[in-house]
């Protein structure tokens, strides 16, 4: 994927224009203030320390598509292909690179060719205990993807027919049908290459002692509502790389205390996810942190809102195109402590992809109706449904983890369904469950929660949209619909398909089966001493981390 130049596009109530046609807005460029660290002699050794909200769920791959799972995955597994990292690498842009892959070679639009590199070893950890990694590894980790029960992250690949170990270094995939998606969807975080010998011991990889990887960092040990600790890989396959001896991932569910462990210079990142810093807190930690470095750029982070097409009201185009028209983007965005006016507004594909997102003037017009807030109009629209004084429901919504701001999302959405008449009753729900429950339509009326955890564009309207996905919570099933999902993946033509996706876009947008959406615009940190790193969408913390160095 290309970078694209475009404006900033924070927006403020005042800035939220109300015409029609008047949202003329493009995906947010990055903005960055990176050192000249690449001209540098790097250093080794130190410890990189950083925040997290969270223990993980557990720790195997296939059995979750949390982040809280994926993220402290990141520092010691590997995949075949990744998505680049590093300073020259701009926010919000995913270009694909070699991993365990030194190369590969497309001979068909359904045929791969994936030579490995040779000599990568395995942690020296029981029970791998350092042994060479095969094709063997590579074609063991997709069977059981594609076969184990109940894995959540199977649209990844559940277009190849089959995987072939050619020989002990080189892997072919036969695909049931052309993906132009194929490499950026193996380098998804879900697709790390494990070790037979771990489920063979443990019968999963739920157990932290089951996390044997190929990757930069091994994890020492985890602590839970403590640390994750990692120690450097001396047999990592890129030579002298990581730079750091170690890794401290900090685990502290609350926001305030994050806070105050990196202005007390204990940690070296931004407290938030991705390395974060609260555009409320912003001022304070410039002030603390004397050449603090900071990069400005869209998040893939949104409000997710679930409801089944099949229970009334939700039935009714005019009900789905009221929550949107009562919905205040404007007011959510410049309340939260984390935006304070700095967001981007998303169409169904998030701003984040850039030039995968299509802008918001370009929806049809009943599309961009959709971002101008108008409670008297959401009235309107219900009572035309039949609901003249309004209708109640209930959403269900995760009690932990996302934090404070997701709260008040929550608080503030509700308040403004009500003023149109959307009586909302709150049912909280313990995060492990709602993220293994409600968000495959284990729910009763509605849910509100958050999406972002996929770096490839498609995910976004096949996963939630595609009949026969588990995260298709909607049942949607609309022949028009499907007809242009399959065709943006056999069009291997860059820009075509992008018009096909840009169509896809459009049509979710007048249906109102995404309504209206937005991205807060952050800003990651990082202190003076930490070289050589740029902050990125997704969970691949290990990936840019792993050629950073300390300069103390």
């Amino acid at each position: 994927m290309n970078p694209v130049d475009s404006a900033d596009l924070s927006l403020t109530r005042r800035e939220l224009l109300k015409a029609g046609g008047a949202l003329a807005v493009a995906a947010a460029a990055p903005t960055a203030k990176p050192i000249a660290a690449i001209a540098q002699t790097p250093k080794r050794g130190g410890t990189l320390r950083l925040t997290f909200q969270a223990d993980p769920l557990h720790f195997d791959p296939h059995q979750t598509l949390s982040f809280v799972t994926m993220v402290p995955l990141s520092f010691a597994y590997s995949r075949l292909v990744k998505v680049k990292a590093g300073p020259s690498v701009k926010p919000m842009t995913y270009p694909v690179e070699p991993d365990l892959a030194e190369s590969w070679t497309q001979l068909s639009d359904t045929t791969y060719i994936f030579k490995l590199r040779k000599g990568v070893r395995w942690h020296n950890k029981p029970p791998v205990n350092g042994r060479e990694l095969t094709a063997d590894d590579v074609k063991y980790t997709y069977n059981r993807f594609l076969t184990i029960t109940g894995n959540p992250n199977k649209p990844v690949l559940e277009y190849i027919d089959r995987i072939e170990a050619v020989d002990k270094h080189t892997v072919k995939f036969t695909l049931k049908e052309p993906n132009a998606w194929f490499l950026d969807l193996l380098a998804s975080t879900s697709t790390w290459i494990i070790a037979k010998e771990c489920v063979e011991k443990f019968g999963d990889l739920k157990k932290v002692e089951s996390v044997v990887g190929t990757g930069p960092w091994m994890l020492e040990r985890w602590e839970p509502n403590v640390k994750l600790a990692y120690v450097r890989n001396p047999n990592y396959f890129v030579p002298g790389l990581p730079y750091a001896d170690s890794v401290d991932v900090l685990i502290d569910k609350d926001p305030a205390s994050r806070l105050a462990t990196w202005l007390s210079g204990k940690t070296d990142f931004g407290p938030e996810y991705q390395q974060a810093v609260r555009w409320l807190d912003a001022p304070v930690a410039k002030q603390r942190k004397p050449g603090l470095q900071t990069a400005e750029y869209t998040w893939f982070t949104s409000g997710a809102t679930g409801f089944k097409l099949a229970n009334p009201p939700f039935n009714d185009l005019r009900v789905r195109r009221a929550l949107s028209r009562a919905s205040n983007l404007a007011e959510l965005y410049e309340a939260l402590a984390f935006s304070q006016g700095h967001w981007t507004p998303n169409p169904a594909v998030p701003a984040a992809f850039a030039e995968w997102s299509i802008p918001i003037d370009q929806l049809g017009p009943e599309g961009r109706k959709l971002y101008e807030f108008n409670s008297a109009e959401a009235k309107r629209l219900l009572a035309d449904a039949g609901h003249p004084n309004g209708f109640k429901t209930t959403v269900e919504v995760p009690g932990s983890v996302y934090g404070p701001d997701f709260d008040d999302f929550v608080q503030i959405t509700i308040k403004n369904w009500k003023a149109a008449g959307i009586d909302a009753d709150l049912k909280l729900k313990e995060y492990g469950a709602f993220i293994t429950s409600t968000i495959f339509g284990k729910f009763d009326s509605m849910f509100l929660g958050l999406r972002g955890a996929w770096a490839d564009p498609e995910a976004y309207f096949y996963r939630w949209f595609m009949p026969g996905q588990p995260l298709n919570v909607w049942g949607v099933n609309d022949p028009k619909l499907t007809d242009m999902i399959r065709l943006q993946r056999r069009t291997f033509d860059v820009a075509k398909r992008k018009q096909v996706v840009f169509d896809i876009q459009r049509y979710l947008a007048d249906q109102a089966l995404f309504g209206v959406d937005g991205s807060i615009r952050i800003l990651s940190a990082w202190d003076a001493h930490i070289k050589n790193y740029m902050p990125n969408n997704g969970f691949d913390y290990g990936g840019r981390l792993m050629a950073a160095w300390i300069d103390r």
